[in-house]
């Protein structure tokens, strides 16, 4: 599994979503002080939930196959 990194600002569409604001609150804590801005840290951290979840689904698929060898 990768660990989160908070990510550097990168070019973007723009999609409108709502947060509750304690989520928002809490991402602008964890992201002030440093070169990142809201938008690139949500965007990271679905990165890196969508490769754990392939990851999860690979290891899946794989614990089924070896399940069906026996």
């Amino acid at each position: 599994m990768r660990k989160f990194k908070i990510p550097k600002p990168y070019t973007t569409t723009n999609k409108t979503i709502r947060f509750p604001d304690e989520v928002v609150a809490a991402v602008e804590e964890a992201i002030r002080g440093k070169d990142c801005n809201f938008s690139a840290f949500v965007i990271e951290a679905t990165r890196v939930a969508l490769e754990n979840l392939r990851e999860e689904e690979e290891a899946s698929g794989e614990d089924a196959s070896r399940g069906g060898r026996a």
